[in-house]
């Protein structure tokens, strides 16, 4: 066996293969932050929360293989699930700084099932202070508050699934 690279096409620097290895050993340890140059390529992991805006990525181009025409079914396919309409109203948030979910996960109240939750409506909390804990990708992110005041609603469930900026709890300013 050669190098790390000589596993890869050479217009992929950084193989899928690769950098699913790199994750899971990151995922391993306590790395915080890692990054990779190869010439001009970069490769920049980065563990936890972070509130940068998406970049951009450039994907190299993929070579695609001639593909056999496959004729499709002359029977309708059902769908295996109906689509929901949502007819509830959204809900009227509290006046006061809302605390968003900074990545998708599942989020939880609590560090542990053992242990009381993070926060509870009317405690008051300062900047920095952690109120829950969003699991991703098999990490916990522990989601803190950026603002001083007292937690006025907390709008998610332990063991809720989140979205990227939903919005997790109400804090009123002191």
């Amino acid at each position: 066996m050669g190098d790390a690279t000589s596993d890869f096409p050479e217009n992929d620097i950084f193989g899928i293969a690769a950098v699913r290895d790199l994750l899971r050993l990151i995922g391993q340890s306590d790395i915080t932050e890692i990054l990779i140059e190869r010439g001009e390529t970069k490769l920049h992991v980065k563990r936890g929360p972070t509130l940068v805006a998406p970049q951009p990525v450039a994907l190299a181009p993929v070579l695609q293989q001639p593909s056999a025409h496959i004729p499709l079914p002359t029977t309708p396919v059902q769908p295996m699930f109906t689509p929901v309409a949502h007819t509830s109203s959204p809900v009227e948030l509290p006046a006061g700084h809302t605390v968003t979910a900074p990545m998708v996960g599942t989020f939880y109240a609590a560090p542990s099932p053992k242990d009381p939750p993070f926060v509870q409506v009317g405690d008051e909390v300062h900047a920095g202070d952690a109120i829950g804990v969003i699991e991703a990708m098999k990490m916990m992110n522990e989601i803190e508050t950026d603002v001083t005041g007292r937690v006025a609603r907390i709008l998610v469930k332990n063991g809720q699934p989140v979205e990227y900026g939903q919005p997790l709890l109400v804090i009123e300013p002191l």
